[in-house]
């Protein structure tokens, strides 16, 4: 009996050795087979807002490199000096605001994309508000200078002021100027947006930083609402549909299309403190993607 104990265990030690090697020579080709296998593409996706039935061939990249781009810059050169010469008897940046306005305007006609505002009327104006529009073409400034009615601020980043004219004139028309690389350098200018809040003068932010490089909304900034709750005014959400479509980052290829400002419901900050911050971005930024995304 010892024996057959004994024999079986060898039988069942090498009947196990063998479904081992059997196993290991069965993924070693599994891998194998992997690995002579192309890595899947994944497929290139399409822009959130995209017209499939406006096609923009050479003729449209003649067009825009041209017409266009030329135009825009023979408007920024006329307009900005001459903005920047109202500006030395323009205390409150009200006369560089129209400039802006009317350069904005001829830019918007000149490229031909007519804008469908929905929403603004529920806007009681009266009050001061924080506008949070996402970012996601170099001409979101025009579209916004055009439909907004009325006086207002815009926070913008320090690398701006690199650029000639457009530098000089965010500068001098009282514009926000904000150091997302050494916050402590924006102090003054936030405690003059904050003044700014309280006397009636609504703000134009950009929650997300900076454009998107793909046309889909990014993730907020933090501390983008501190003015707001600092100030206790309403924030309201503005998405601009189809300027990712119109003019994209790194390109100077304009692709003239319809475009939509949706203007969404207010979002009260009264009682709020800075500890809600989080909670307020987050419940911004689902409001916004529905306006965009809707």
């Amino acid at each position: 009996m010892r024996e057959l104990n004994s024999s079986l265990g060898e039988v069942d030690k090498d009947q196990a050795e063998k479904d081992l090697t059997e196993k290991d020579q069965a993924e070693n080709s599994e891998r194998g087979r992997t690995r002579s296998q192309p890595a899947s593409i994944a497929p290139v996706s399409r822009s959130p807002h995209e017209v499939r039935s406006m096609k923009y061939g050479w003729l449209s990249r003649l067009r825009s490199y041209f017409i266009f781009d030329p135009l825009i810059w023979l408007y920024t050169l006329i307009m900005g000096p001459a903005a920047l010469i109202a500006g030395f008897f323009d205390r409150d940046g009200r006369r560089m605001h129209w400039f802006a306005t009317a350069w904005s305007w001829l830019i918007m006609k000149t490229i031909a994309s007519p804008v469908k505002v929905t929403g603004l009327d529920k806007i009681e104006r009266s009050k001061p508000h924080v506008y949070a529009v996402n970012h996601a073409s170099a001409l979101d400034i025009p579209v916004i200078y055009v439909n907004l009615p009325f006086q207002f601020r815009i926070a913008f980043k320090k690398e701006l002021l690199a650029y000639p004219v457009v530098g000089w004139h965010l500068k001098r028309s009282g514009q926000i100027c904000l150091d997302q690389q050494n916050p402590s350098r924006s102090i003054g200018s936030i405690r003059a947006a904050l003044k700014g809040l309280q006397a009636g003068m609504p703000l134009v932010i950009f929650p997300e930083g900076g454009r998107t490089p793909d046309g889909e909304i990014k993730p907020f900034l933090p501390g983008a609402f501190f003015l707001a709750i600092k100030a206790q005014v309403d924030i309201v959400p503005v998405a601009l549909v189809g300027t990712y479509e119109l003019l994209p980052m790194n390109t100077y290829h304009i692709k003239p299309r319809p475009l939509e400002m949706r203007v969404g419901e207010p979002i009260a900050t009264a009682g709020l403190t800075v500890r809600d911050l989080e909670a307020l971005s987050a419940k911004v930024h689902k409001e916004l993607e529905k306006l965009y995304y809707g």
